[in-house]
């Protein structure tokens, strides 16, 4: 991956506490990341950067998570953009499911996160062909 650019990660979260193992799961999978506290600065960065992958909580002070979702999909800048909604509700939504390409019901562990992220991330490699 060293002649590849490191995939851009942000990790959409409010929790500090969360953001930082999110970043650092990331950072294990082969992300750069950019930890973002808000809904609004969040759609500031997305107009500016397209990330590689995008987690995301859906509780965020301002513009709500699932908002950001559907910003993230209705924007073709951003449609080989992964996201992850990380979510403590159970009940996530249909729509949520089929806009997000993995719902995650908190707590969501380092371990696993890392490991679904270092599958985006391989999957996105090319072939050794």
């Amino acid at each position: 991956m060293s002649a590849m650019t490191t995939p851009l990660a942000f990790v959409i979260e409010d929790d500090e506490d969360l953001a930082t193992i999110f970043s650092k799961a990331l950072q294990a999978a082969g992300c750069e990341t950019e930890v973002i506290s808000s809904g609004e600065k969040a759609l500031e960065r997305l107009a500016a950067t397209v990330p590689f992958l995008v987690v995301l909580d859906l509780r965020l002070p301002g513009v709500t998570g699932q908002d950001i979702l559907k910003h993230i999909k209705a924007d073709p800048r951003l449609e080989e953009t992964r996201v992850i909604v990380a979510t403590a509700h159970p009940r996530a939504g249909e729509e949520l499911r089929r806009l997000a390409n993995l719902v995650l019901i908190k707590p969501v562990s380092f371990t696993q996160l890392r490991d679904l992220a270092s599958r985006f991330v391989r999957a996105n490699l090319p072939s050794g062909d």
